[in-house]
């Protein structure tokens, strides 16, 4: 038995916490209640959004990993993005955080930081 809180668990928490807070937390796609990844779609008042998931960092412990950044003013592109993974992998979790330092939050609550 893995000492993991399981995905749905962390998704709902992350929500509350980010909407107790003042910002905006959606789920943009339900995946496997156990064990799916988790996708943050960050962004700061609509603005400027980034993709973020647990992975190994730099020195090999686990940290939130940038998966894809958009420059341009499209947000087509951010949502063809976690579609195109989301067809890959049915078991992923997407989750839109619109609150500042987004990344806090989240690692704060899948990380346990």
């Amino acid at each position: 038995m893995s000492g993991r809180l399981p995905s749905g668990i962390l998704v709902s928490a992350l929500l509350r916490r980010v909407n107790d807070a003042g910002g905006m937390g959606m789920m943009l796609a339900r995946g496997d209640a156990q064990a799916g990844a988790i996708l943050i779609i960050a962004l700061e008042n609509g603005q400027n959004p980034r993709a973020l998931e647990r992975g190994i960092g730099p020195d090999g412990a686990v940290a939130l990993i940038e998966s894809s950044r958009q420059i341009v003013d499209n947000p087509s592109e951010i949502t063809a993005y976690w579609q195109r993974r989301r067809s890959r992998d049915p078991d992923l979790w997407v989750v839109e955080l619109d609150i500042p330092f987004a990344e806090r939050f989240a690692a704060e609550t899948i990380l346990g930081d």
